[in-house]
Formats: structure tokens, C-alpha cells, sequence
């Protein structure tokens, strides 16, 4: 699968990756940690039908990396991890598949935090913290944060604050126009705090009852046919929502906006996409750090949570997106590599101090 190299070792980067089987249960996992430099690794379990393994492996890869360069620039104590697990929760997801991975979470004794992402919920979670106690994004019922989407959300508004200062001034989206690709847990969210700050939002979703929620909460969104009509179209700001790889060589080169903010993660389909962007004078605020406020949300919950302190931190988003609009522009780079220069510091500065031995 390309995972490693001739020699034995990991061609990707990564501490360890764990494949997980529970015949009975139909449970199939696999467990991605790229950092432990900074903490134990966090970050979501995906549940999803992958058409391969190797698209599985190849998902875990890139978005357990991600996490670690997440967590590193939201200045969270935590390295970065990621697990998936492959199949449809609407046939394969029941107590004991979800108990079965939760064993598997508890084999690695701490150096995994799991926590809720696409096709996984805070019932799912605390279901696994009946067999681990390494997991996050548990209900309110269970001392945990509930909804992650909900600062996740808070989060990417920030970082478009931060953009629209860059861009046009002022840190408000007000008069603007912001396409949102996806109106599920985050994008709906997003949507609400965009039409407070008097924004025009249009939108897109592939489900219906999505766009079902967004006729009857919120009228006034003007929702198009599909994500080639928004990004064809008179906007300013496009928020991808949904997915990875939003940002491919197509879209790039049809994208009518100015801004690039969202809470998808992985957005960039391959290296190189950052660059278009910047060729464009598309102005790209990087994913992980934009859609940090999820995993400050359930991150909060390992010293016992207050929504009101994590809520402070994922509103240090926009000085954070800030400061990475000013390098790119110092240093002559796009806002991606800035980010990444600043991420990868902090886990050497950091990170080297674990060399310190402590009696």
C-alpha cells in the first residue's frame, strides 16, 4: 500500500499505525499517529465506506498528520492522531463495533485520544468511553463538551474575520457574499454567525434534509444546485464545509471568490494547489488552522471542561490567522507554508524538552 519503505520504515512520517479487526462485530479500524512530540495524540475517529483499503490507509495518513499540525498551532499539549473505520454506519455501527474500537483505543494506553468526525457522534463516544477512558467529545450528561461543530464553527468565522481584514480591511463580513459547500454540523453553524454579522450567505448540500433545515431556519440563504454552480458564481468568500480535497486544479481555476475559508479538513487535493491559489489572488486561510475550534472544544474536556474557556482560546483563532497572513506576506509565501514553518517549529521547540530527563 505504499505505507513504507523497502528498509521497514515508515515512508510517511508517522510513530505508528495500528490496523484493528473485530470479525464478530464487522469492525475494521485503522489507527494513524503521526506525532506524539507535543502529547498524546488527538483526534477523530471517521466512520466511513471507503471503496479500498488503501483509500482508508491513504485518509488516516493524511488526516492524522493534519492533526498534529492542527494541534500544534492552536497551542494545544497534544501531538496528532487520527482513526477511521471503514464501512457504512448506517448498516455496520452498533454497541459492540463501537465497544470492539473503543478496546482497541484502550490497547495504546494514552497515546491516543479519540473524539467525534464524519459519520460519528457524541452518543457514538460516550458508547466507546464504556471501554476507554480516552475519548473526548462526550455528551454534557457525561462531564463531556457535547457538539464539537459548535467551536469548530466559531472558529473558521474568526479565521474569515481575519481574512477580511487582510483582504479588504475590516474584520467583518458584513455586505459580503460566502458560499458554503456543505450545511451539516459546522456548516450551519457557520451560516448562522455569517448572517448575524450581515453577511449574504448562498450554500449547497448534497443531502436534502440539509437544505430542508436551511428552508425553514434560514429563508434568507440563497442555496444553488451543486458546489460547481457556487463556485461559479458572484461570491466572495468560499467556505468548503463538506469533504477533503475541495480545492483541486478545476476549481481553482473556475473559483469566483477572493477568500477561501472552511471547516473541511485536507482541503488542498495536492501540493501545489496553495500556489494556484496565491497565482489567482485567492487569499487561502490553511484548514487546520481555521477548524481548530473543534479540537480545543473536546480538548478542554482532559482538564475537565468549561465551554467558556475553550470558547476564549478557539476565538484566538483570528489573532493566530493573523499572524500567519503577516508572515506569508513577510516571508513572500503562501498562508499554507507559512503555517506549516510555524506548526513544525513549535514541535521541535517544544517537543525537544521531552529529551529532558525528569527523575
Amino acid at each position: 500500500m505504499g505505507v513504507f519503505d523497502t528498509d521497514g520504515t515508515d515512508a510517511t512520517g508517522h510513530e505508528q499505525v495500528v490496523f484493528c479487526q473485530d470479525r464478530q462485530s464487522g469492525l475494521r479500524a485503522i489507527i494513524g499517529i503521526y506525532s506524539t512530540a507535543l502529547g498524546p495524540a488527538l483526534g477523530g475517529t471517521r466512520f466511513y465506506p471507503y471503496a479500498t483499503e488503501e483509500d482508508a490507509v491513504a485518509d488516516v495518513l493524511q488526516l492524522s498528520r493534519a492533526m498534529a499540525y492542527k494541534n500544534a498551532m492552536a497551542g494545544l499539549d497534544l501531538g496528532g492522531g487520527k482513526a477511521v473505520i471503514w464501512g457504512d454506519p448506517a448498516e455496520l455501527k452498533s454497541e459492540a463495533l463501537l465497544r470492539a474500537y473503543g478496546r482497541f483505543v484502550q490497547s495504546l494506553n494514552g497515546r491516543y485520544y479519540t473524539a467525534c468526525d464524519v459519520g460519528t457522534y457524541v452518543p457514538d463516544m460516550d458508547v466507546i468511553a464504556r471501554e476507554t477512558q480516552f475519548v473526548t467529545g462526550r455528551s454534557v450528561e457525561h462531564g463531556g463538551a457535547g457538539d464539537s461543530s459548535v467551536l469548530t464553527a466559531w472558529g473558521v468565522f474568526q479565521g474569515m474575520r481575519a481574512a477580511a481584514e487582510h483582504v479588504w480591511g475590516t474584520p467583518s463580513l458584513a455586505g459580503r457574499r460566502v458560499g458554503i459547500a456543505g450545511l451539516g454540523k459546522v456548516g450551519k453553524y457557520l451560516a448562522g454567525h455569517l448572517i448575524e454579522d450581515g453577511a449574504t450567505v448562498a450554500a449547497t448540500d448534497v443531502s436534502e434534509t440539509a437544505l430542508e433545515w436551511a428552508r425553514t431556519t434560514y429563508p434568507q440563504i440563497d442555496l444553488v444546485a451543486d458546489t460547481q454552480a457556487l463556485i461559479t458564481s458572484e461570491i466572495d468568500v468560499y467556505a468548503p464545509c463538506a469533504l477533503g480535497g475541495a480545492l483541486d486544479d478545476e476549481t481553482v481555476a473556475q473559483l469566483r471568490a477572493k477568500v477561501v475559508t472552511g471547516g473541511a479538513n485536507n482541503q488542498l487535493a495536492h501540493p501545489g494547489i496553495e500556489k494556484q491559489l496565491e497565482e489567482r489572488g485567492i487569499l487561502y486561510t490553511p484548514d487546520y488552522v481555521v477548524n481548530a475550534g473543534g479540537v480545543i472544544q473536546v480538548a478542554d474536556e482532559i482538564e475537565g471542561f468549561n465551554f467558556e474557556r475553550a470558547k476564549l482560546r478557539a476565538t484566538g483563532i483570528f489573532q493566530t490567522t493573523r499572524r500567519i497572513l503577516q508572515l506569508a506576506d513577510d516571508e513572500g509565501v503562501p498562508p499554507a507554508l507559512a503555517a506549516d514553518r510555524l506548526a513544525e517549529r513549535r514541535m521541535v521547540e517544544v517537543g525537544r524538552l521531552r529529551g529532558v530527563y525528569l527523575r
